[in-house]
């Protein structure tokens, strides 16, 4: 496979035949795999694995350009980088695109049964699951894909496995009653971040509960769930309410259902929400559930999996639960039960993969203990070897892993780990084993039944830095890139996945997973609101790239997400970013103009001697570069990469390509060391950009250097050069001086004459070629002219004086300007008449008044511009 180009690099910039160019000779010729450094020093990063039924989005983007700029960097340094990709089997995400598909075929999991549904899913992930991997290649991630992994492969589900069976041993890991998330839509028990929380508009309902001795009124609660007090088991205040106090220890009757219930003391209750006295539904609520613990109140379970009324709920049962709701309403308003009620705007917990709201209900799971996983998790953290950027993400973490409650891992779904437990037919004993036990322990019986549950994504997501490098083997990936370096993910999954692959890596490990975590914000629309469907303001990447080009959506996230920050993302940077590819392209080609085809060495190769411009964009260079290095090893990607944009569009583009132009065309001892050091210049800026804009980079290097990959070359190692003196009054100067040339509209190629009036002695002999070529003025140093035509450019401590006799008409010009100045001066007033009317400015709307006020800040700018004109040509000396 051929990396070389054709020649010459021509025409315009097209993002679409690069990038489809360069992808396959990368991989082809396995330059993403460590072994192209073979005695580098050890560098890894595994990707946070994207669902196995996932398309790129912008979150993917912005983290995968992250993780690669960062890998290209490294590998360019010299380190054997491993950047490990994969992707997650997503259990419901993947079960229900599976399911809706035998949908559409009249078929259920139910009827084809456990084996073969499976088996139904694995041939959909080879046949569709490698639609984001491609997409990642697409974006230009530099993963090894030799390595690549799937949590369900056989290596890492024998890692869940053993971390499963380990930690049953240790009685980490237990089976009980808890009230978990449970999603009726789906049958299953759902993780916290697969809850979404959506501000509805429901009732409180106020209900009295009479004393069962008929001696006073009773208490009134106050719920939004009418339908749960049918599951009530008692009535909690707080110890302190001394409204309630002296009736701790009474019982209430149950309106509806008939039977006594205590009214018990708990710190939980917040004596200030609703009337201070709560129902407690242990079986369907968290914190009911801990008082009934605490209470000894036994639950009573009224609404089933299926979102119905269960026959616990008495009359209402076989009722769905939102018709039970509205029901146990009007029972309890037939009874006097009802105290009243009111509008209350709350938050409701919805399934985020069916949209039904959640039910929290009392279920026997399977839970991971984790108090004892935390304290040394958070010690690794407190003590550096696991270090947080931005740090104040620390913070987050540490509020996180306090109080945590165990860990509900299983799910009621059919793909996915399956828990390798067993169930004794015989006596009902439970064993925990890698694999199928031969017989009960207990009682001998070979009928043994294995557990129908799956266990949560999460749990093997967790193992995900130490399983994908082949735990619990100790191979030799695992024992050179274990620990892994850095990694990379948003803050919202902090809690869910970073704490988590902390707790289980140090437990199984003994060290943590990770050296650094690199948290980036979430990217949003551009004014701050969460991107979604619903608002139709949803980036795609995909799009992006299609239209613009990888590199620049690359370049465009790079360049604005602050470490730990939001980024409201604007298609227009996008736009801009495309530009810069193609400024940098028109870039290369002038090189290419002065320079032999592919003729530059890969490193090294700066000039001895250059002359003072070269020098000036040499030593610019080498500060830039120390500055860039120090803000990309402190993870701040977005400075870094907009500082070398800046250095290369405003110093290289706009200043050092025509300054060098004279030397370059004057074909004398200054040509050899000028062509040299535009080719350097030029290399080592390719390599710079490259993290960022791998594609483009690529392509523009294969043109200045011979026989090797940009990805693999060396990381740029400037030498120190001193800058000469005089270049930035030099091009105050000629900035000055094009000023000028616009304002009193001579043509560019309009040669002029001047005397360079220099005081304070800044001038340098090498200013005048440059003065020629890039203001057009053949300058002499001299005493301010005494005769008259001359007009007086100022410059910082020189004052160059341009001989206009003959040029053009001073009157004229005067009269041209005046006419101009009328005009502005007219517009100014009346924008100041509008916007000192105070009808105006409260009448009209916002964005009326905010244009006439930028109207009148124009005005009022080009009304000093011509003043300022109309006075330099006063004072034309004569």
């Amino acid at each position: 496979m051929t990396t070389r180009p054709p020649d010459p690099l021509q025409g315009s910039y097209d993002p679409r035949s690069v990038e489809a160019r360069w992808y396959p000779i990368w991989e082809g010729s396995g330059a993403f795999r460590p072994e192209v450094n073979p005695d580098g020093e050890p560098f890894c990063i595994v990707i946070p694995p994207p669902n196995v039924t996932g398309v790129l989005h912008i979150g993917h983007a912005l983290d995968h350009s992250i993780q690669d700029a960062i890998i290209r960097r490294k590998r360019m340094q010299g380190y054997a980088t491993l950047w490990l990709p994969g992707t997650d089997h997503a259990g419901i995400a993947t079960q229900m695109v599976v399911e809706r598909e035998l949908a559409l075929e009249g078929l259920s999991r139910h009827s084809m049964g456990r084996k073969a549904f499976v088996e139904q899913v694995w041939q959909w992930k080879r046949q569709s699951g490698g639609t984001i991997t491609a997409q990642m290649r697409a974006l230009g991630d530099s993963c090894d894909w030799t390595r690549e992994r799937f949590t369900l492969d056989e290596g890492l589900s024998a890692a869940v496995s053993e971390v499963f069976v380990r930690l049953h041993e240790k009685g980490l890991i237990y089976r009980g009653q808890r009230i978990i998330n449970w999603s009726p839509g789906l049958m299953t028990a759902i993780s916290d971040i697969e809850v979404e929380y959506r501000e509805v508009d429901g009732r409180l309902v106020h209900i009295t509960y009479p004393f069962a001795d008929g001696d006073g009124e009773g208490i009134t609660v106050a719920t939004t769930r009418a339908e749960t007090m049918l599951g009530d088991t008692g009535v909690a205040v707080h110890p302190g309410d001394d409204r309630y106090r002296h009736l701790v220890g009474r019982t209430v009757r149950l309106p509806l259902m008939g039977r006594d219930i205590p009214v018990v003391a708990d710190e939980a209750v917040e004596p200030d929400f609703g009337t201070g006295a709560v129902k407690v539904t242990p079986a369907h609520d968290p914190l009911d559930f801990d008082i009934s613990l605490r209470a000894g109140l036994v639950p009573v379970q009224v609404i089933g999996e299926d979102g119905r009324m269960t026959a616990a709920a008495g009359d209402f049962a076989g009722l769905d639960r939102f018709e039970a709701r509205a029901q146990v309403v009007e029972a309890l308003r037939a009874g006097g039960y009802l105290e009243g009620i009111e509008k209350h705007r709350h938050t409701v917990g919805h399934c985020s993969r069916s949209g039904v709201p959640i039910e929290p209900l009392l279920s026997n799971q399977w839970f991971v203990r984790v108090a004892e996983l935390v304290r040394p998790a958070v010690e690794v953290v407190q003590e550096d070897l696991a270090r947080f950027v931005p740090k104040r993400w620390e913070r987050n973490y540490f509020r996180w892993m306090e109080n945590l409650e165990d860990w509900c891992i299983s799910r009621q779904l059919w793909w996915g780990h399956r828990i390798p437990a067993w169930y004794c037919e015989a006596d009902g004993e439970v064993m925990v084993a890698a694999s199928r036990p031969r017989a009960c322990v207990e009682c001998g019986s070979a009928q043994l039944r294995p557990e129908e549950d799956v266990l949560d994504t999460w749990f093997s997501s967790a193992l995900w830095p130490f399983s994908t490098l082949g735990w619990p083997e100790e191979t030799a990936d695992l024992q050179r890139f274990y620990p892994t370096d850095v990694l990379v993910t948003g803050y919202d999954i902090i809690f869910f996945w970073v704490a988590r692959m902390l707790k289980m890596g140090v437990q199984f490990t003994g060290d943590v997973p990770f050296r650094e975590i690199v948290i980036h914000g979430l990217v949003r629309a551009s004014d701050g609101r969460k991107m979604s469907k619903s608002l139709n303001n949803i980036v795609d990447p995909l799009e992006m790239i299609e239209h613009y080009g990888a590199d620049a959506l690359r370049l465009s996230l790079l360049q604005s997400a602050s470490p730990g920050h939001d980024v409201p993302f604007d298609v227009s940077w996008v736009d801009a970013a495309r530009r810069f590819g193609n400024k940098l392209w028109n870039a290369t080609r002038f090189a290419l103009i002065h320079l032999p085809p592919r003729s530059l060495p890969a490193a090294g190769g700066y000039p001895e001697a250059p002359g003072p411009v070269d020098r000036w964009i040499l030593a610019r260079l080498g500060e830039v570069a120390e500055r860039f290095d120090e803000l990309s090893d402190a993870h701040r990607l977005s400075d870094a990469f907009s500082l070398m944009y800046s250095f290369a569009w405003s110093e290289v583009f706009d200043w050092y390509l025509e300054m060098s132009k004279p030397a370059l065309s004057a074909g004398g001892p200054e040509a050899g060391p000028a062509r040299q050091t535009l080719g350097v210049v030029m290399r080592d800026l390719l390599k710079f950009f490259h993290p960022a804009i791998p594609f483009v980079t690529e392509e523009l290097y294969s043109h200045l250097v011979a026989e090797e990959l940009l990805i693999v070359s060396s990381w740029p190692e400037v030498p120190r050069y001193a800058a000469p003196d005089g270049m930035e009054t030099l091009q105050d100067l000629i900035t000055a001086l094009r000023g000028s040339r616009s304002d009193h509209g001579w043509t560019a190629g309009e040669a002029l004459k001047a005397v360079i009036h220099d005081p304070h002695r800044s001038w340098r002999d090498w200013w005048a070629p440059q003065l020629a070529s890039l203001a057009g003025i053949e300058a002499r140093v001299g005493a301010p002219p005494e005769s008259s035509g001359y007009l007086r450019v100022a410059a910082g401590p020189v004052e160059a004086y341009v001989e206009v006799h003959g040029v053009i008409d001073i009157e004229a010009e005067q009269e041209r300007l005046g006419r101009r100045l009328g005009k502005a001066r007219a517009a100014l007033q009346q924008s100041e008449t509008k916007l000192s009317n105070p009808a105006f400015r409260t009448r009209a709307p916002g964005e009326v008044v905010a244009k006439e006020e930028q109207k009148a800040v124009a005005s009022r700018a080009l009304v000093d511009k011509l003043v300022s004109q109309l006075e330099a040509l006063g004072d034309v000396v004569g």
